[in-house]
This record gives C-alpha cells, sequence and structure tokens, in this order.
C-alpha cells in the first residue's frame, strides 16, 4: 500500500469485506453522487439497526426535555426563564426547527437524528479514507452508526447533532494541514471555527476540541512561516469567529431583559453542580471499559501490522489532537455519564480504521472484535431502554390516568419522564420541569434557587394530579424536597391510581374532594 500525491493506492484484494457493487464503488471515489448513495446507505442502516425505538416517546429522558423546551417555546415560555435547563439555546433552537415539520414531532426528531448520524458517518468515511483503505473506512462509519446507541445516543442526544458540525471541521482542518497554505488561511480557519461555533451552541463541551482546532491553524500558520503578530491577529479573528453564535445568543437574552438568566444557566450553574462521587468513578470505569475494544484498534493493532498501511501523517496527526480533545472534554467535568462518550467516537473510528483492513487471520480479530462489539453494544443498551423506560403504549395509557383528572389547574411530576408533560398538555406549576433539577441533591445548589422552598411554592398552589415515584431506590434523591411532596400529599392528596412505567412504579394522587 501506498500513497500517491495524496491519494491512497491500496492493493487488489487488501480488505477481506465484500461490499455491494454501489457501495463498493462510492466508497472509493469522491463524486457527490457515489456520497449520496454512501449517505443513503449508512441512514438505510441506521433506521434498521434503531427500528426497535421509532417512535418511541421514552427513549431518553434528555431528549423528551430538549422536545418539550421546544413544545412550550412554541407556545410562548422562554428557554432558562420560563423553563430552566443549562444547555445552550442552539439546542432547543434545533428541536423548534424538528417541530416545523408536520408529522408526529418524536418521530420527527428521531429522523432528523438519524440523518445526522449518518451524515456523520459518511464524515468519518471520508476522514478514515485518509489513514486506511476505502473498505477499511467505510466500515469505520458503520461502526460509528453501531456505537451510538450502546452510549445513549440513537436518536436526540446533542452529540447526534453537534458531532456532525466537528467532524465536519476536522475533514477542512486536515485538508488545511496537509499542504502548505499560500493564501487562504485566515478564512478556511474561519470555517473550521465557525462549525466549533455552531457545534458549543449545541453543548458547550465542544469548547476544549474547539480550542485544538484553534491550536492546530496556528501551527499551521507557524510552519508556514507566518510572523508572531499575524499569527495572534490570525487568532484573535478565529477565536472571535468561534465565540460569535453564543454572544449572539447571550445579546438576544440581554436585549429581552434576561441577560442575568442566560449566565446563570448557561455559564454558572455547571460549576455549582454537586459531583455524586462512587457513583460517578463507577461510570467512568464502566466507560473505559466499554471502549477496550477501540482501544486495542488503535493501540495493539499498529503493531501486530505485518503489511504496510497507508499513512498520512499530516491528517493522523491532526485526529490524534481531535481525540486527545475529546477525552479531556469528556473527563473535565466529571460526572461521566454514557451519552458524554459520543463525541470521542468520531475521532476513535476514525483512528481505529487501520485495524479493519487486516487480512491476515492472526491480526483480523481486532477488527471484528470492534464492529461485533459496537454491533452487540448498540442492540443490548436499545433493548435495556426500552424495558427501564417503556413503550410509546405504556406512555399514552399513563397519559390517559392523568388527563382524568386535570381540571382548572396544572400537573405535576416530581419523578418521571418529561415526555408526559408534553403528552399531558396541562400548565407546569414550575419553570423546572426536569424532575432531576428539584428531586435529587446534586442539583440543589446549581438551579439559582433552594428546590426546598420551590416545591413547597409548587405544592401550596395545588395541582390537580401530582405524580410520583413508588420505588426504593431513587437516583441521588433530595430527602428534604420528597419529605416536602409527601407532607403536602398526606394532607391535600388521595392516591387514585398507581402504574407500572417500563421497570418503575409510580403513584398518581389527585386533590381531595372539598
Amino acid at each position: 500500500m501506498t500513497e500517491t500525491a495524496g491519494v491512497l493506492v491500496v492493493p487488489k484484494g487488501a480488505g477481506k469485506l465484500h461490499l455491494p457493487p454501489r457501495i463498493r464503488t462510492a466508497s472509493q471515489t469522491g463524486t457527490w453522487p457515489a456520497a449520496a448513495t454512501l449517505f443513503a446507505f449508512y441512514a438505510a442502516a441506521t433506521l434498521a439497526f434503531r427500528f426497535m425505538l421509532i417512535g418511541n416517546p421514552l427513549v431518553h429522558v434528555d431528549e423528551q426535555f430538549y422536545l418539550l423546551v421546544a413544545d412550550r417555546w412554541a407556545h410562548g415560555a422562554l428557554p432558562f426563564v420560563d423553563i430552566w435547563d443549562r444547555k445552550p439555546v442552539g439546542l432547543f433552537v434545533l428541536y423548534r426547527l424538528f417541530l416545523l415539520v408536520p408529522i408526529d414531532p418524536v418521530l420527527s426528531y428521531q429522523l432528523f437524528g438519524i440523518a445526522s448520524t449518518a451524515a456523520t458517518a459518511l464524515v468519518i468515511e471520508r476522514l478514515a479514507r485518509k489513514i486506511a483503505p476505502s473498505t477499511a473506512a467505510w466500515q469505520a462509519g458503520l461502526i460509528y452508526v453501531f456505537a451510538m446507541p450502546g452510549f445513549s445516543c440513537a436518536f436526540g442526544q446533542a452529540p447526534v447533532f453537534y458531532n456532525l458540525l466537528m467532524a465536519m471541521a476536522v475533514l477542512v482542518l486536515v485538508d488545511i494541514w496537509k499542504r502548505p497554505e499560500t493564501t487562504g488561511l485566515l478564512a478556511r480557519g474561519c470555517v473550521v471555527m465557525a462549525l466549533a461555533g455552531l457545534a458549543m451552541q449545541i453543548k458547550y463541551c465542544v469548547l476544549f476540541e474547539g480550542i485544538a482546532f484553534g491550536l492546530i491553524l496556528m501551527a499551521r500558520a507557524w510552519v508556514d512561516g507566518r510572523s508572531v503578530t499575524l499569527i495572534c491577529r490570525m487568532a484573535i479573528v478565529w477565536v472571535a469567529v468561534a465565540l460569535l453564535p453564543t454572544l449572539l445568543a447571550l445579546c438576544a437574552f440581554m436585549a429581552i431583559g434576561h441577560g442575568a438568566d442566560f449566565i446563570q444557566a448557561n455559564f454558572v450553574s455547571i460549576f455549582q453542580r454537586l459531583p455524586d462521587g462512587p457513583e460517578a468513578t463507577l461510570r467512568l470505569f464502566n466507560q473505559t471499559l466499554a471502549l477496550t475494544p477501540f482501544w486495542l484498534a488503535i493501540f495493539l493493532a499498529p503493531r501486530l501490522m505485518s503489511l504496510p498501511v497507508p499513512q498520512s501523517l499530516a491528517a493522523r496527526n491532526v485526529l490524534r489532537m481531535w481525540s486527545l480533545a475529546a477525552v479531556v472534554g469528556y473527563l473535565v467535568f466529571g460526572t461521566w455519564y454514557d451519552h458524554y462518550v459520543a463525541p470521542m467516537l468520531p475521532p476513535l473510528c476514525v483512528l481505529a480504521a487501520p485495524a479493519l483492513a487486516r487480512t491476515i487471520p492472526g491480526e483480523r480479530w481486532i477488527g471484528r472484535l470492534l464492529l461485533g462489539a459496537a454491533a452487540l453494544g448498540g442492540l443490548i443498551v436499545m433493548g435495556i431502554q426500552l424495558k427501564n423506560h417503556g413503550n410509546a403504549t405504556e406512555a399514552e395509557a399513563l397519559t390517559g390516568l392523568i388527563r382524568q383528572q386535570v381540571h382548572s389547574r396544572s400537573f405535576y411530576m416530581y419523578d418521571g419522564d418529561p415526555a408526559l408533560y408534553r403528552m399531558v398538555g396541562a400548565p407546569i406549576p414550575t419553570r423546572y420541569a426536569f424532575p432531576t433539577h428539584l428531586n435529587t441533591w446534586t442539583e440543589a445548589p446549581a438551579i439559582g434557587t433552594d428546590p426546598v422552598r420551590e416545591i413547597a411554592r409548587i405544592m401550596t398552589g395545588q395541582p390537580d394530579v401530582v405524580m410520583i415515584g413508588e420505588w426504593s431506590d431513587p437516583y441521588q434523591p433530595n430527602h428534604q424536597s420528597r419529605a416536602v411532596v409527601q407532607a403536602f400529599l398526606a394532607r391535600d392528596y388521595e392516591r387514585y391510581a398507581g402504574f407500572v412505567l417500563g421497570t418503575h412504579r409510580f403513584g398518581l394522587y389527585r386533590l381531595r374532594s372539598l
């Protein structure tokens, strides 16, 4: 295998996995029709792989909540003011756009998530072709399709959307680094940083990858012989471009008198959230273990390779920097939930691609292990989610029980799935509609108010229906806030129904008749 003028030349028979003719042609060419064919293949694979969850409104509490915020925003509630969260407003803008499609909103956001996943897989394939044969590159994209649900990113989690922007930025960045730039470095660098800036308005953790991109651009300018003064000026422009979407969002909220709400939610609350100690450490161990096939493919496979691999040192170095920055972004916040792994998957899939090209029997097992583990892990996690969270039929049945007792007041859900608020359609008696913001001790100092006082205020307003979990081990419970709810329920409410949703049992309470 050799590389000539930046184009990989692969010996006949280098890959063992034979693709259908159209897909094989698409994976070996760079034309737009070929890219469209490969995108269609990835989209079909993504849809088929996630079919068990299509249309289910209870896939993950986070994406349920994003859809709820968008729905309430469409009816006049303002993010961070009337309905609180710490995610960037760009994520809620995306979900607002999904609501414009005249189909079921759950199906809408899920189809957009499938399209974004397929597009990201296509960009991964293009990046992987710079360091591996086309067959291996094609499999790298497929591994991404399989692996994302394994880390709770089947449809609508934030990384499903911003991974595409970051992968596109790296595609431009690799091209910048591979050849000297006599002109156009400033403009092309602005494209890279604009993509990173848009991604940051979907989730702020991409900041670390954006910093890495900026350093790579500055290094390119230095290698090209720019002066220190000129490099600093270019860096200022690139930083400004990256921060522009966030600054525009801040200015918009300041213009309507809610700049303080925006700042508290977006920039202050994350540093006030308490760590959950041993549970977080266990999650870190589990996620590190789950990534073992990637570590083997990236670190062990090169030692075993007896055949030369098509090398593009420049591309590999950029990809390694991207991977390192993504790992830092995962580690720095200390919570280590499974979906926080997702930003690492694109660079890891690309860097693992050479291992997928091995044809010698003693070396094939690493690539096969990675592909098999990604598929099996994704299926297992989706099955667990369906079992634990329930399905659309159960959600509709529970919604009906709640609607029967909601009259002129509101519905308050102390524990449960945010999708139920949207499905019931009753007023929400608090701006903290994501239940864990009020019912867990880790969030207590981070939401800008005392959760115990907020719950007392809610219950004093006498919602028509209150829903509370009745399982024995609630997640990180705030015992004070739970005691307040239970005291009001004992005094003013009667339990009229119980319901099992997934693996959790809930009690439904209505106001006692006077």
